[in-house]
């Protein structure tokens, strides 16, 4: 009998996930609440920066946002099959693995930020625009940086030397 437990496991770590969650969430009914929507009531804070208020009706890059709304099903559905996947792992880990837990916290933490969107509203609130010039990155939000921070730890992770002793 192992006497690796739940306390002892990564699950630990999902209070990260809460706190980007509710961060994210917080964010976006603040954007709703007070700025008008669309590109003509952005603010500008840099002059590469715009924070502005938009929909996202598909996924990342608003890919498939044309659609007639069985994307927002499709995206809603990977959102929970990743969520469970990323638990399962975490609790494979132990608290202690610091990198992984954090990559899996924060990509859960952003997956439901993002599905709350979709389930409350339909679509996803974006709020983030960085431009060079005329060229603006498609706008996006707290949750997707979680989701792309916690996406690039994992490949870095896979670049990192590993102690074989453990």
């Amino acid at each position: 009998m192992s006497d690796f437990s739940l306390k002892q496991s990564g699950v630990r770590w999902l209070w990260l996930a809460l706190l980007v969650f509710l961060a994210d969430i917080g964010i976006k009914l603040f954007v709703m609440d007070n700025m008008g929507y669309g590109w003509a009531n952005r603010i500008e804070v840099l002059p590469f920066f715009n924070f502005l208020y938009v929909h996202n009706y598909g996924a990342a890059f608003s890919f498939l946002s044309d659609q007639g709304g069985w994307q927002r099903w499709l995206f809603t559905g990977i959102a929970f099959v990743v969520t469970g996947m990323l638990t399962y792992w975490m609790s494979k880990l132990p608290a202690t693995e610091k990198w992984n837990n954090i990559a899996y916290a924060i990509i859960i933490g952003g997956a439901v930020g993002n599905v709350f969107d979709r389930v409350v509203h339909g679509f996803v609130v974006d709020y983030l625009d960085f431009y060079w010039g005329t060229y603006h990155w498609p706008a996006f939000n707290l949750a997707d940086m979680g989701i792309c921070i916690g996406a690039a730890m994992i490949i870095l992770d896979g670049f990192r030397k590993k102690d074989e002793s453990k």
